[in-house]
C-alpha cells in the first residue's frame, strides 16, 4: 500500500481541554469550507517556503476575512506557543478544524510532512467544496422554480382571482365551469391560508427535530437515497466523499480503523455512515476493508470490486482516489442532465398553471364581449 509504512505508525490527537476557548468554540457556527480551503492552500505555500509555523499563523490570521476563521487560528497560534502540538492546537477548535483535519495535521507532524498534508487537505476540502455545490445546483434549481410558482400562483389566488370576482358579481355574467373553479379555489385558499402559513413551519420543525433523533436521521437519510432522479445522485456524491476521504487519510498515514471512524462520522450520510461502522467491524475481526463493504449493500459493486484491487496491489490510496475522481464526473453529469430535463419541464409545468389561470378568468370577458357585439 502507497505510504504503508507511514501507516502503521500510531497517530493520535490529543482530546481538547474543556478551557473557555474550547466550549465557546462548539457554540460557534461552522468555518465555511470555501474559507477553509484557501487558509489551508496558503498554510502549504508558506510552510513550504520555510516560514515558522507560528510567523505562517499570525500572518493568515491577519490577513484572513473570515472572522470565525481567523478567531480560531489566533486560539491555535496561542496554543502552539503554550507548547501544544499543532494537531492538538487544531483539535481545541472543532468548528474551524474538523477531526480529519486534526488528525491528518497529527500525521504530517509526525512524519515531518506538513506541507504535503496541507497540499493533500486543501486539495480535498476543495473538492468536497465541488461536490456541495453541484448538490446544491440539482437541489436549488427546481426549488427556486417550485417556490416561484408558488409565489406566483398564491398571489394570484389571493389578489388578483378576488377582483376579477367581484366584477363578474357586478355584471352578473354567467361564469364557465374554469372560471368558477379558480374562484373557489382562491376562497379556500384565503380561507386556509394561515393553517397554510402555520401548518408549513410546523412541518419543518417537526422534520427538523425528528432528523435529529437517533432514528429519525437514518430513516430521512435513507429516504432521499430513495428519491427518483435525485437520489443516484446523492449516493453518488456519497461514494465519492467516502473514496476521497478515506484515500486522503490513508495517504497520509493514519491506521486504517481510525481512518474508517472518521470517514464514517465526516460521510454527512447516517446510511454511510452506519455501512462504514459496520464495515470497520468487519475489519476488526480480520476481514479485509473489500469484502465488509461489499455486505453492506450500501456502495456499488463496482467500489469493493476496485478497493479489492487495491489491498491486492498494495496501492489502495491510489485506488480510492480513482473511485472518487470517477464519481465525482459521474455526478457532475449526472447533476447536468438533470438540469436539462428539468428546465423544461418546470418552465413548461409553471406556464400550465399560471397561464390556466389566466385564461379562466378571461373567459368570461370574452363572452360578455361576444353577446355585446
Amino acid at each position: 500500500m502507497s505510504g504503508a509504512g507511514a501507516a502503521q505508525r500510531t497517530v493520535s490527537v490529543a482530546t481538547p481541554r474543556r478551557g473557555t476557548a474550547v466550549v465557546a468554540s462548539k457554540r460557534a457556527r461552522r468555518v465555511p469550507a470555501r474559507s477553509l480551503a484557501v487558509f489551508t492552500r496558503q498554510l502549504s505555500v508558506m510552510i513550504d517556503a520555510g516560514l515558522p509555523l507560528v510567523q505562517c499563523l499570525e500572518l493568515l490570521a491577519k490577513e484572513e476575512p473570515d472572522k470565525r476563521l481567523a478567531a480560531a487560528v489566533r486560539a491555535v497560534r496561542s496554543d502552539v506557543e503554550a507548547g501544544a502540538s499543532l494537531a492538538e492546537a487544531m483539535a481545541r477548535q472543532p468548528h474551524a478544524f474538523n477531526p480529519l483535519f486534526s488528525h491528518m495535521v497529527a500525521a504530517g507532524e509526525s512524519a515531518g510532512i506538513l506541507d504535503i498534508i496541507f497540499k493533500r487537505l486543501s486539495t480535498y476540502i476543495e473538492k468536497q467544496v465541488k461536490l456541495q455545490s453541484q448538490v446544491r445546483a440539482a437541489m436549488i434549481y427546481p426549488a427556486a422554480v417550485v417556490t416561484i410558482a408558488g409565489i406566483v400562483v398564491a398571489v394570484l389566488l389571493w389578489k388578483v382571482i378576488p377582483t376579477f370576482a367581484s366584477l363578474f358579481a357586478g355584471l352578473g355574467a354567467k361564469l364557465p365551469l374554469a372560471t368558477r373553479v379558480v374562484i373557489r379555489a382562491s376562497e379556500l385558499f384565503i380561507f386556509a391560508l394561515p393553517a397554510l402559513v402555520a401548518g408549513g413551519f410546523a412541518l419543518a420543525f417537526v422534520i427538523r427535530r425528528y432528523y435529529a433523533t437517533e432514528a429519525g436521521r437514518p430513516k430521512i437519510d435513507g429516504a432521499l437515497l430513495r428519491v427518483p432522479l435525485l437520489g443516484p445522485i446523492l449516493r453518488k456524491v456519497a461514494v465519492a466523499r467516502f473514496c476521497r476521504t478515506l484515500g486522503t487519510l490513508i495517504s497520509a498515514g493514519v491506521p486504517i480503523l481510525t481512518a474508517l471512524d472518521i470517514t464514517g462520522r465526516t460521510s454527512g450520510n447516517a446510511v454511510v455512515e452506519a455501512a462504514v461502522r459496520q464495515a470497520r467491524m468487519g475489519i476488526e475481526r480480520g476481514e479485509t476493508i473489500a469484502a465488509p463493504l461489499r455486505a453492506t449493500k450500501v456502495f456499488p459493486p463496482m467500489v469493493g470490486q476496485m478497493i479489492g484491487a487495491g489491498e491486492n496491489t498494495g496501492a489502495l490510496d491510489v485506488m480510492l482516489g480513482k473511485i472518487a475522481e470517477f464519481y465525482e464526473e459521474e455526478v457532475d453529469a449526472a447533476v447536468a442532465g438533470l438540469l436539462t430535463v428539468l428546465e423544461p419541464v418546470m418552465i413548461a409545468v409553471l406556464g400550465v398553471i399560471v397561464g390556466g389561470i389566466i385564461i379562466s378568468m378571461y373567459l368570461p370577458l370574452f363572452e360578455l364581449i361576444n353577446q355585446m357585439m
